[in-house]
């Protein structure tokens, strides 16, 4: 089972804690991350309750005191903002996040030519599409699927500096299911254009994954604030577009290379696109009908 991370740890545990416990998770997860790295004193002050009950809350998450804590929570953060070449430079890859497949030193994985670099990848990409769809919430795939299956929706997409080609992997399935699907552009005017113009039916869908792009953040509270709804694919340690998404699908991006893998994303995408056909039904097949009709006429197929 992969580690949650500290935020959804403390989500989790609430419900375990004393009421005053419980105010001291909240503040946190409202000022999350940063409320993390002020001094107990303030947190008791901000909370409303005593010191020693900021490190009942602490030690109740598994940690010797509030030190502990932000040592875990910068370790965190680390590996939430970590790039290709950080993990290039360190070694740390070649795992699905809990050092699988690292050699002695935790660095590079070990490989024996051809054959051992295809072993680990197989154990590597197996071991993080599993645990990613084991970990997708039903509830939440099923949201997705409800919105992106909405005819009364319009749809726009936008990606990351990798994860663009998946924004557009999946908005071409939907174009060929369902009409008003679009591509967030990248001409300023048109943008400011399509921005300009949100409301209530549209769903923005994001990709969003560690080195977070800022913009995807603002883009998501345009759209919140004109009554729409934001979908999010994000890693393990969520996006800061999370806090404005009514859905977030996160994957695993362990791989045998420096860069993050997009593979287990790519499962989850199909698995909404499986959904996607199985909610629309006859609706998406006469729309993938008229559309292969449509291009046979202008010999496009």
């Amino acid at each position: 089972m992969a580690p949650v991370t500290l935020a959804e740890d403390i989500r989790q545990r609430l419900g375990d804690c004393s009421p005053a416990e419980r105010k001291v998770g909240r503040v946190l997860l409202a000022g999350w991350p940063a409320a993390g790295f002020e001094t107990v004193a303030t947190l008791a002050e901000r909370a409303d309750v005593s010191a020693p009950t900021v490190i009942r809350f602490v030690n109740r998450l598994g940690y010797r005191g509030f030190p502990d804590f932000q040592a875990a929570l910068r370790t965190e953060l680390d590996e939430r903002q970590a790039s290709p070449l950080t993990l290039y430079s360190t070694g740390r890859y070649g795992g699905t996040g809990e050092g699988e497949g690292e050699g002695e030193d935790g660095g590079h994985p070990p490989q024996s030519g051809t054959a051992g670099l295809l072993a680990h990848g197989r154990e590597v990409f197996t071991a993080a599409v599993d645990r990613t769809l084991a970990e997708v919430s039903p509830h939440e795939l099923e949201r997705a699927v409800q919105l992106l299956a909405d005819p009364k929706r319009r749809i726009t997409l936008v990606g990351g500096r990798f994860t663009h080609l998946l924004a557009q992997y999946l908005g071409l399935h939907l174009m060929q299911l369902r009409g008003d699907v679009r591509f967030l552009p990248d001409r300023p005017v048109e943008r400011t254009a399509l921005l300009a113009a949100l409301g209530r039916r549209d769903v923005l869908v994001v990709f969003d994954y560690r080195r977070y792009e800022t913009d995807k953040t603002t883009l998501a509270e345009l759209v919140r604030e004109a009554g729409g709804r934001v979908v999010l694919f994000t890693d393990a340690w969520l996006s800061p577009v999370s806090t404005q998404a009514e859905v977030v699908l996160s994957s695993q991006v362990g791989a045998p290379s420096p860069y993050d893998s997009l593979v287990p994303t790519l499962a989850v995408v199909e698995t909404v696109v499986a959904g996607l056909i199985a909610e629309m039904g006859e609706r998406a097949h006469q729309h993938m009908k008229h559309s292969e009709a449509t291009a046979d006429r202008i010999g496009l197929t």
